[in-house]
């Protein structure tokens, strides 16, 4: 508009009072600006609506900005969501008889998500459901430009096709705008600003215009700020990443952009390995989340592009966060292929020798001790690869790399592989880690042998290691390790019959562990408290705790914490009389133990199944599973394993009518136990008292009492270190 034709506006307006509106004026910023600060400056009545990508930017403009419809929460509950019910009416018109069946609605919320709750592109979506149907066009998205290519012949061209929609934004912005926004792509759901800046600098773009042109962008919607909590994070709708990773490859800055992703993010973990262990491991594993998806996308462009030292960085740095998030399955994955990355040959960087790939190795080698149910048929044994770690360190100069595989695989090893070789590689991690200073891995490799003594029923050992640990982890300020220590200190205290104080202590672990977001630990503690509350006969709330520890163990595939707590529910099915529930349980626990090879778990399974079998009346049943338990529980050199299932086979004797025997068993056990620091508890005296019982009334009370002593004289008792 003219100066002369603006002012004759104004003077035509000036008493009026009216409403003016600008529909999609983004085109017309500058112009529209002019006028409406001209015409509401001279007339007070007049009041200006515009539509546009961005503001104004006039004063006293208030913006109001107008967001995607809202995505459907499930898909159970799609038909609340604006964005699906605007998709149907419109598939609907499109395509006669169209409706919404249960069966279409995973793939009409995928449309709704991926097309990001945007109108226009829903509208698009809708015209090719009579085409394709919405499964195949929820499959196709991948190719968005091609598939929504064509829509009303009448519409605006601007609106025909979603490429249309995308290059009429793209035409308005400025060439570092522009650039910005297409380098922004190749990021995976959203990023700070430190990884924009780095990301998107360079090739004619200065590193301190970054942020000027991100907020641009953002006031043009092409950019959508997202509150990250102590700063701001950035991300874009899904087709404009689509459009920009195209223009991107257009300028030929693909590579370039992407290896500068690949390495601020390798950067980013390289810097979290010190920040887990210490005061800032909250604020650290909360970052790792957020940067999840950019973290996988650089690893896969590290991969794919043959960059062997940039993946073993990235991998073997996000080790650690990945076993606290209980990831393992993830874990395993990245590592395999990052280990694969360019062929591994050579002793260079990411060569055979170099400490990123043995770094990987033993993050893999762990893994797989961790999580035998992940193993695939190509997977390599993680024995042989623990072989194949160790002889590589061995020619490596690396003591700190050294004593951190050894620690490591120890501690994978607890639930998995040989005690024997366990406890070695924990030694030797104990040694080298005092020679280095080095206190985390000193508190580290002190938890590991606190579990092995504990499993050895050395436990007033396994205590003075777990509270070394526990003083250490809080001057580092590593709160997930002091859990791990404070939950063997619960377990110790549990099996010295103190209920009180280790339900404190597994309740701390508990908050600990619910404030880190550490499932697998959240599990673990659950079931220790439904275990406690097991011994008080509180059965109910024990089966409660349980089911809660299962389902998260479920939820996060985590093996060995699904079996803990379904241990703990057999264990209270048996105690009130529902012995097939136990049986079946109990029998499902023993098969996936025996597969995982932790014989502690084989020798308390065998010997409840035993206990099943005895209340049944089948001696017979119970006289064999009590025997193969007790040679599962010598090979783990627990004596309170063996005692267990020597209590088992004296409830065998008395049965079969020797209640001399079964008092002998009974008096070994108890020298047995006494030997550990750990007599039988009153709440755990069940299936003892009962048994005792028999067999005091069939010999009487003295000769009940004599032979239980030469049960006891005659104990083999070997102390544990």
């Amino acid at each position: 508009m003219t100066g002369g034709a603006a002012g004759q506006l104004c003077t035509a307006l000036r008493d009026q009072r009216a409403l003016l509106l600008f529909d999609t004026c983004e085109h017309l910023l500058d112009p529209v600006a002019r006028l409406c600060e001209e015409l509401l400056g001279s007339a007070p009545g007049v009041r200006a609506l515009a539509t546009s990508h961005e503001p104004l930017g006039i004063a006293d403009e208030r913006v109001h900005p107008v967001p995607p419809l809202d995505l459907p929460e499930s898909t159970e509950r799609a038909e609340e969501s604006a964005a699906v019910r605007l998709f149907v009416a419109r598939a609907e018109r499109a395509s006669p008889g169209f409706a919404l069946a249960v069966e279409d609605r995973e793939a009409v919320t995928a449309v709704c998500r991926r097309l990001d709750g945007l109108p226009l592109a829903l509208e698009l979506a809708a015209t090719r459901v009579r085409a394709l149907g919405v499964r195949e066009l929820a499959r196709r998205l991948d190719d968005r430009f091609r598939v929504l290519g064509r829509g009303h012949r009448t519409a605006p061209e601007r609106q025909r096709t979603l490429r249309a929609v995308m290059a009429w934004s793209w035409d308005l912005l400025t060439d570092d705008e522009r650039a910005v926004l297409r380098r922004l792509a190749v990021h995976r759901g959203d990023c700070t600003l430190e990884a924009a800046e780095r990301v998107c600098s360079g090739e004619g773009v200065r590193r301190a215009d970054v942020l000027d042109a991100v907020a641009r962008l953002a006031d043009r919607s092409l950019v959508v700020v997202e509150d990250g909590g102590s700063a701001p994070r950035y991300a874009l709708l899904e087709s404009v990443a689509a459009y920009g990773l195209e223009r991107l490859a257009e300028a030929g800055e693909t590579e370039r952009v992407r290896r500068a992703h690949a390495e601020h993010h390798t950067a980013l973990a390289e810097a979290s390995e010190p920040g887990l262990r210490g005061h800032r491991q909250r604020e650290w594993l909360f970052r790792l989340d957020a940067e999840s998806g950019n973290l996988r996308s650089a690893l896969e462009w590290a991969v794919d592009a043959g960059e062997a030292d940039l993946a073993l960085r990235l991998a073997s740095s996000l080790g650690r966060y990945w076993v606290l998030r209980g990831r393992l399955r993830e874990a395993r994955r990245q590592l395999t292929r990052a280990l694969g990355a360019g062929g591994g040959g050579g002793g260079g960087q990411g060569g055979a020798g170099s400490p990123a790939r043995l770094r990987a190795l033993a993050w893999l080698t762990g893994t797989g001790f961790l999580a035998p149910g992940f193993l695939g048929p190509g997977d390599q044994d993680p024995n042989e690869q623990l072989r194949t770690l160790l002889d590589a360190h061995a020619r490596a100069d690396d003591p700190e790399g050294a004593a951190h595989a050894r620690l490591l695989c120890a501690s994978a090893m607890l639930g998995a592989g040989d005690p024997i070789v366990s406890r070695r590689l924990a030694e030797e991690a104990l040694t080298g880690f005092r020679e280095l200073g080095d206190r985390w891995g000193i508190a580290s490799t002190l938890v590991v042998r606190s579990e092995q003594r504990l499993v050895r029923g050395a436990l007033a050992r396994a205590r003075t290691d777990a509270e070394s640990a526990v003083n250490l982890f809080g001057e580092l300020g590593d709160a997930a390790g002091g859990l791990s220590a404070t939950r063997i200190l619960g377990t110790l205290t549990e099996i010295g019959g103190d209920y009180d104080t280790a339900r404190a202590l597994h309740t701390e672990a508990l908050r600990v562990a619910e404030d880190l977001d550490l499932w697998v630990a959240v599990s673990e503690q659950l079931s220790s408290l439904g275990r406690l509350s097991l011994l008080r006969r509180d059965f109910d709330t024990s089966a409660e705790l349980h089911e809660r520890a299962l389902r998260i163990a479920r939820e996060r595939a985590h093996g060995a914490g699904a079996a803990f707590a379904e241990n703990g529910l057999a264990l209270a099915d048996r105690r009130r009389g529902r012995l097939d529930s136990a049986e079946e349980r109990m029998t499902r626990l023993v098969e996936w133990n025996s597969a995982s090879g932790y014989l502690p778990g084989v020798a308390l399974g065998k010997t409840e199944l035993g206990f099943v079998a005895e209340l049944r009346g089948d001696s017979g049943t119970a006289r064999k599973l009590h025997a193969e338990g007790l040679v599962a529980a010598r090979a783990t050199g627990d004596p309170r394993a063996v005692a267990l299932a020597r209590e088992g086979l004296a409830g065998v004797a008395v049965l079969d009518g020797d209640a001399a025997g079964a008092a002998r068993l009974l008096g070994t056990a108890a020298a047995e136990r006494e030997s550990a620091g750990a007599p039988l508890p009153e709440a755990e005296r069940g299936d003892v008292d009962r048994i005792s019982a028999a067999a005091r009334d069939a010999l009487g009370a003295q000769a009940y009492l004599r032979e239980f002593a030469a049960g006891r004289q005659a104990a083999e008792v070997v102390r544990q270190d």
